[in-house]
């Protein structure tokens, strides 16, 4: 049985990323430009095994769908701002 907490800062440390409030908060800020037709795994930021894991994450409503989806919004959403 897996307990790993699945929120934000386990998804960044996961992806490879800064997994701090801070460097989460410049992730976003920094790649928060998504227009409404590119799926989350598609951004060109990603490298392709960060692509993949969240394609799968989603795809195969893993664990990590929740998490995934909120990041996804935020990357959508400040677009929209």
């Amino acid at each position: 049985m897996e307990l790993i907490e699945k929120g934000m800062p386990a998804l960044f440390a996961q992806l490879g990323e800064a997994s701090d409030d801070p460097g989460i908060a410049h992730f976003i800020d920094l790649h928060g430009r998504l227009s409404g037709s590119t799926h989350l795994h598609e951004a060109d930021f990603w490298s392709p095994a960060q692509a993949s894991f969240l394609r799968e994450a989603m795809l195969l409503d893993s664990a990590w769908s929740q998490v995934v989806d909120e990041l996804n919004v935020k990357l959508h959403s400040q677009a929209a701002s």
